[in-house]
């Protein structure tokens, strides 16, 4: 096939029109407004493990260039947009990651964003299988939590292991040769060894508190507090992650600048930190659950596709 034409067959991408119309009525029948926030942004994303696309704006006519990121979620104006009282929200956008290409993977991809008032994570688990369940029929998911599935498929207790446990396990099970700290085994085992497995829609919530990122952590979860968020797995496929937000300003500007501290570890270069979004929490962020779900992923599975190239028309290496 000639590089010109689509990577995907057309009625692929005309199956897709047809999820992402389903997506549509899905929150107009709930009543969720539409949003539409900026792909360009004068912050960055703060996870340390993800790469922004960086551009220069230089105003017409000449001037001082600046630096502007493509974004790798819209999560943050989202949460700028709550704060000033939107309500319920969704959103369908185009996002960027800097060197994510593979069979699941291209750099320029379709993320699905919602945020419902008044939800915790748990009432948010129930509406994502039913949009789930509304595009590919597959019945609820089977809900575990992140340190059961260890016990399960490792035979390990996370809650009371030593680290040198986990690296002996990621040495030997990964066959992985390095240092990394506790969260690194984990992610690493988790990854390798369980997430493959989880071939049926399965909701992984009570994540170590550690790993919280932009959620809150809560007591009931589990054993331990934990933190507030989930992921969804189809066919040992990563398709959605959610939390119960963080609202929190000076616990959200502390793991920003924890963020940092990790980059410059990892010698990666510092990004500018969104301080809009810092000054929204102060004014009070309402109570409310939020998840990420990858709609070309969503469509891969409701096409039984194997490579994303078949639900996108143009992957990069034809764009």
């Amino acid at each position: 096939m000639s590089d010109w034409q689509p990577s995907a067959p057309l009625n692929n991408l005309r199956r897709r029109a047809q999820i992402i119309n389903v997506i549509r009525r899905f929150f107009a029948d709930r009543g969720v407004l539409e949003v539409d926030t900026p792909t360009l942004s004068a912050a960055a994303v703060s996870d340390p493990h993800l790469f922004p696309f960086a551009t220069d704006f230089v105003p017409e006519g000449g001037g001082q260039a600046r630096t502007l990121y493509l974004h790798t979620s819209p999560e943050y104006p989202m949460k700028r947009l709550l704060t000033a009282g939107s309500g319920c929200i969704w959103q369908l956008c185009r996002v960027y990651r800097n060197g994510e290409t593979g069979r699941r993977h291209n750099p320029e991809f379709s993320m699905l964003e919602w945020y419902r008032v008044g939800f915790d994570h748990h009432r948010l688990m129930d509406e994502v299988d039913d949009l789930v369940d509304a595009v590919l029929g597959c019945g609820r998911s089977r809900r575990v939590t992140y340190a059961s599935l260890f016990e399960e498929h490792l035979g390990v207790d996370i809650h009371r292991c030593e680290d040198a446990e986990l690296a002996r396990l990621g040495q030997t099970q990964c066959d992985f040769r390095g240092e990394l700290d506790r969260d690194g085994w984990l992610n690493l085992l988790f990854s390798h060894c369980i997430e493959p497995r989880l071939l049926e829609p399965t909701m992984v919530y009570a994540f170590p508190a550690s790993q919280a990122a932009l959620a809150r952590v809560v007591d009931g979860d589990d054993r331990v507090p934990s933190a507030a968020r989930f992921e969804l797995f189809i066919k040992g496929m990563e398709l959605a992650n959610g939390y119960f937000e963080l609202t929190d300003a000076a616990e959200q500007a502390r793991r920003f600048a924890a963020d940092q501290q990790l980059r410059e570890a990892l010698m990666r270069p510092a990004l500018p930190t969104d301080q809009r979004l810092i000054e929204a929490l102060q004014q009070g962020l309402p109570e409310c659950a939020g998840v990420a779900l990858g709609v070309d992923r969503l469509v891969m599975l409701a096409l039984g596709a194997s490579h994303i190239d078949e639900v996108i028309a143009f992957p990069l290496h034809r764009a």
